[in-house]
């Protein structure tokens, strides 16, 4: 007679179905409809933006399949289920061709962003902390949303959204206020507020590649941007928005001040991140060394904190007997609350709508419904907005999700995990006969292996130590397992989004997930007692400081190992869904025989290891010279693209340091541009002068794109050139000095030196006359770059009469270059001037434009035009501006 439960040696209840430990064989399509239903759902989505149809065909077709679904719903299932699928599949491409894409503002405040002078009324819809900005200066960012605006006189009433930064001193940052400077006020959600202010258009850097700073202002309903000083700011009375935010503010500023209080700044900052969403005060080298080392998502609140709340939550309340339902409940609920006082947004939403389906439906006995609930989470979002569905935080969270629960929990059910559940109540002798052979047999050696060193221990039962350590064994095989398949399930993603492979993800993954395990309730439970007891409060905050120190050590030590810093260009659309399809089958795959398993996950692992070893095609022309001026803003970057492919970047642009940006304009402008062509590596690099706006973002360059060799031209070192220097030596780049009068020929291309002459260095103070000046010639065809040479330069190289049929215009377009003469010695068909839009310095001068169109020269700008190709055959020149 079959024995459905039976009493364990510790006088609980085992349940002989449940708790044995044997793998589900029965494939995803059976168990998992709303997963599927989610993926056909995507799938539609993807196909609606891609290949567009009229509504009324897509309402058809998803009609006609949904009535046949119905149909053979009694009949045979599986039709069902497809023609269910192919239903819902129309459905999702319905849906988002019925609705835009892009969120458009059309509020009319933009027709106030053309550099006037406003008043503006507003109220605060999200507040911000205040940060230092150099030389004493402090800053608060805030998203507020007009009222009213004040222009020449007239009053307009537009509800737009802004994001406003207010500028002025603060005097307990340690910083002394000058005699008419008022101390900057925090401002809170709902104040109104007045103030003077310029409003501008948010801007891309326009080339292919590029962040989309603009759209994702709109994703926040943020139209505009403006600055004001704090003491121009006038409060006024009256209170908008809604009553429960202030109350959200409220506590998420005592919880930043608590932490503050209790931690150090350096610890602070992290643990801001860490546990309550706040990033203002980490700076650029801790987020690129968690990045590098693939632990970001420690660094960043996700669905990580939230498992780890409701890990803690849950095992507290089993341990005080609270039923299962009422436990769950309350978990959810603090995890609502949590993700309440974050506030970051989705991804955040997105983990704690997934716990709570996971716990409704583990409630009702359907211990294996995880991928349900993930789907089920992801059908309703697509379904509210299909947009979500290309926003890397969608993509990232759910293809984790799925790697885990899809690939790595039936992994582990096939092998570490019933050994480790085979470990409880191992006194049971009659338990033994309700397990697989081998899981017994594993329990027996236990055992034996228990009698035989109860000798040594002199009547000590061992079996509970033992028993916990090959427990432990099999955590770590665990962590060890689902690490490594969540590199090789990401890799993809990573690799678009990001452009990095995460080579030491693995072993730092092995050490920041146990110790983030450890930190997490640790410094929760720091914050909770320092509201009763600061002193208390200092234990489990130095326990969570010590944890934080080895976590943070090792993120920096492995981070910057040369290794872990590996780029990779923008992979091909095909090999992304590819890669997607891989993971699919490795979920199908892994719940069939050991071999089909293995394979799944050894397809799924080629195709990580293609996209980190095989680097695509560079999009180049073949047999042509290609010139293409990259929009950095206020800066010069120029790429060249021999006929034969060979490449060469002029500068890299930059931002001046008293600017205090954290922009890279390298890591963040130059280098996803080239990636987006393919590029992975570049033959040389060569810097026309050390000026801020030429050399700022060519170490990032160097890191990402280990050139063959680094051209630089004669004369007086600063320190920003000594730290490339370091960086090209420490890569191992050698550096190539040129000068005036050098030729030389590098494949198909001619290169002519005509500045800087070894004999005329200039000064600390005139470094633009130090540029590097070059032509290329191709053929008939030519190109002078000038880098910022002024008059004196001009007038020399005017002399040697270097015709070319395309000018790179010096110095931005400053009227101290471009003079007449170079103009009638040149005789350029076209130019171009690499310029920032809105720049402080009126770049390109009025006189400038002039000349060059007396001269009859065609003239292209980045600030107007983004980023420009030009083409030259060896016969003519072709202009070609870039696809954004």
């Amino acid at each position: 007679m079959p024995v459905q439960r039976l009493t364990s040696g510790a006088g609980e209840p085992v349940n002989s179905q449940s708790s044995a430990p044997v793998a589900s064989r029965r494939g995803p399509s059976v168990r998992q409809p709303l997963l599927w239903g989610a993926l056909a759902y995507a799938s539609g989505i993807f196909t609606g933006v891609h290949l567009w149809r009229p509504a009324v065909w897509w309402l058809g077709a998803a009609f006609v399949f949904s009535i046949s679904g119905i149909y053979f719903l009694r009949r045979r299932a599986k039709p069902a289920f497809v023609l269910g699928l192919c239903t819902l599949l129309f459905d999702g491409a319905l849906n988002v061709q019925v609705r835009p894409l892009e969120i458009s503002g059309d509020s009319g405040v933009l027709r106030f962003a053309d550099g006037r002078e406003l008043v503006v009324t507003a109220h605060v819809i999200k507040e911000g902390n205040l940060r230092e900005s150099g030389n004493g200066d402090v800053q608060q960012r805030l998203d507020v949303e007009t009222e009213r605006i004040v222009s020449e006189g007239q009053t307009s009433t537009v509800r737009a959204g802004v994001r406003l930064t207010v500028y002025g001193r603060e005097s307990r940052l340690g910083k002394e206020n000058p005699p008419n400077a008022a101390p900057l006020r925090l401002f809170r959600y709902g104040e109104r507020l007045r103030f003077p202010a310029k409003i501008y258009t948010p801007r891309n850097f326009r080339n292919p590649g590029a962040f989309d700073y603009r759209g994702y202002l709109a994703q926040q309903r943020i139209e505009a941007l403006a600055s004001a000083k704090a003491d121009k700011v006038e409060l006024l009375p009256g209170f908008c928005g809604s009553r429960t935010e202030p109350w959200r503010s409220r506590v998420h500023r005592r919880i930043l001040e608590k932490v503050h209080t209790l931690w150090p700044p350096a610890q602070a900052a992290l643990i801001d991140a860490m546990v309550i969403g706040e990033d203002a005060f980490l700076d650029r080298r801790e987020r690129a060394d968690f990045q590098r080392s693939g632990t970001y998502h420690v660094l960043v609140v996700s669905g990580m904190n939230v498992s780890i709340l409701a890990l803690v939550t849950l095992f507290t309340l089993r341990r005080l007997r609270v039923n299962d339902l009422a436990a769950s409940a309350a978990t959810v609920l603090l995890s609502v609350m949590y993700a309440v006082i974050t506030d970051v947004g989705p991804p955040i939403w997105r983990a704690t709508l997934m716990l709570a389906l996971y716990l409704g439906a583990r409630s009702f006995f359907r211990e294996r419904s995880m991928l349900n609930g993930i789907g089920a989470a992801a059908l309703g979002l697509l379904m509210i907005d299909p947009r979500v569905l290309f926003g890397a935080s969608f993509q990232l969270t759910f293809l984790c999700v799925l790697v885990i629960a899809g690939i790595g929990v039936p992994l582990l059910e096939r092998t570490t995990e019933p050994y480790r559940l085979a470990l409880r109540s191992l006194e049971s002798v009659r338990y033994d006969a309700f397990l697989p052979p081998r899981v017994a047999q594993c329990r027996l050696d236990v055992r034996l292996v228990s009698g035989r060193l109860t000798r040594f221990l002199r009547g000590h039962d061992p079996s509970r130590m033992l028993a916990a350590s090959i427990r432990t064994l099999a955590n770590g095989v665990e962590l060890l397992v689902v690490s490594a398949l969540m590199q090789i399930g990401l890799a993809s993603l990573m690799a678009y989004y990001f452009h990095r492979v995460t080579v030491m993800g693995l072993p730092a993954n092995l050490l920041a997930v146990p110790l983030t395990g450890v930190l997490m309730p640790a410094a929760v439970a720091a914050v909770a007692v320092s509201y009763v007891s600061l002193f208390v409060a200092k234990l489990p905050a130095f326990v969570a400081g010590v944890v934080l120190d080895a976590l943070a050590g090792s993120v920096h030590w492995l981070g910057a190992l040369r290794i872990a810093d590996l780029r990779v260009p923008t992979p091909r659309l095909a090999l992304i869904l590819a890669s997607g399809a891989t993971v699919i089958l490795a979920m199908v795959l892994v719940r069939r025989r050991w071999s089909m398993a293995v394979a799944g996950v050894a397809g799924l692992a080629a195709s990580a290891l293609w996209i980190c070893m095989v680097p695509p095609r560079p999009h180049v022309r073949a047999g042509w010279l290609e010139v293409t001026s990259i929009d950095v803003g206020e800066g010069d970057s120029t790429l060249l693209v021999s006929p034969r492919g060979g490449t060469l970047l002029v500068d890299a642009g930059g931002i001046p340091h008293w600017m205090h940006s954290e922009l890279d304009i390298g890591e963040d402008v130059v280098s996803p541009y080239l990636w987006s062509r393919g590029i992975h590596h570049l033959d040389a690099v060569a810097v026309t002068h050390p000026h801020a706006d030429h050399i700022g973002g060519m170490a990032s360059v160097l890191a990402n794109f280990h050139p063959n060799e680094l051209w630089l031209g004669v004369g007086p070192p600063n320190s920003e050139l000594e730290k490339l220097l370091g960086e090209a030596k420490a890569l191992g780049i050698p550096v190539v000095s040129r000068q005036a009068g050098d030729r030389f020929a590098v494949g198909d291309l001619a290169f002519r030196i005509l500045a800087p002459e070894a004999g005329a260095l200039g000064s600390a103070r005139k470094r633009n006359d130090d540029s590097l000046v070059m032509s290329v010639s191709y053929g008939q065809t030519t190109a002078l770059l000038e880098g910022d040479a002024e008059k004196e330069v001009e007038r020399r190289i005017a002399q040697e009469h270097p015709r070319a049929d395309l000018l790179k215009v010096a110095h931005h377009g400053s009227a101290t270059s471009t003079n007449p003469e170079l103009l009638a010695a040149v005789q350029p068909h076209y130019a171009v001037i690499s310029v920032g839009a809105r720049n402080v310095y009126g770049h390109p001068r009025r006189e400038v434009l002039e000349r060059l169109a007396h001269s009859q020269v065609i003239t292209f700008r980045t600030d107007l035009d983004g980023a420009v190709t030009f083409y030259l055959d060896g016969k003519v020149v072709t202009p070609a501006l870039v696809a954004h």
